[in-house]
């Protein structure tokens, strides 16, 4: 249960700081070039040989890892999570935060009231949701990490002339150069972002339509 303040909202229990630190020092590793290889040659052992062409389709490889990564990591949070209470959740927050500023727009100073003695138990439930999505983070950093692990390293190995590709904006792009990180690491998150919501909405539908036939199976 969330720690609370006297009279005040909730405050983020120390378990919630202690997931968030541990997402944060997992992601912090793959700044550290020793780990990092490591990890990479260790993930290697298996993708190489499934998505690393020899380096000859380096922007193939990079979609299919991004592709791989956000699908693994969303099918998990998936799993861990319940879909349908975190939406519901989601529509009475939306529901009451728009009551609680047509209340104040109006100066309904009653509403106000009712409705104030009513937000910390709703910024209870926002916390308790929350804290679940945090628990999930480090999980899915160990999928994250390894994979990015492994596409950060395997384009060092490659020759230039494999790592350089053409782009609208400009002649040729040398995917190792760096902007704090590689950028072919930059075209491999921006794969991710597109396809992991295709796959999320995916599974989202699919739940929502058991969850649908199972309420329509126990109508008599």
């Amino acid at each position: 249960m969330a720690e609370q303040s006297m009279g005040g909202a909730p405050q983020p229990p120390k378990s919630q700081m202690l997931f968030m630190m541990l997402s944060l020092g997992l992601m912090m590793l793959l700044f550290i070039e020793s780990v990092r290889n490591a990890v990479g040659k260790a993930v290697g052992i298996v993708l190489e040989p499934l998505i690393g062409f020899g380096g000859q389709y380096i922007v193939v490889t990079l979609m299919l890892a991004g592709m791989l990564m956000i699908g693994l990591s969303t099918i998990v949070r998936s799993l861990l999570t319940d879909t349908m209470t975190q939406a519901k959740n989601q529509k009475e927050m939306q529901a009451f935060n728009a009551e609680l500023r047509k209340a104040r727009m109006e100066n309904n100073l009653y509403k106000i009231k009712k409705l104030t003695e009513q937000q910390q138990a709703m910024m209870s439930k926002s916390m308790a949701s929350s804290m679940k999505m945090m628990k999930m983070m480090p999980i899915t950093m160990l999928i994250v990490m390894p994979i990015i692990s492994w596409v950060w390293m395997y384009m060092y190995t490659l020759d230039i002339a494999l790592v350089t590709v053409h782009v609208p904006w400009a002649e040729s792009v040398v995917l190792t150069d760096r902007m704090v990180i590689p950028l072919g690491l930059m075209l491999y998150m921006l794969v991710t972002i597109p396809f992991g919501q295709v796959i999320s909405r995916t599974i989202r539908w699919f739940q929502y339509k058991k969850r649908l036939e199972k309420l329509d199976g126990t109508v008599v």
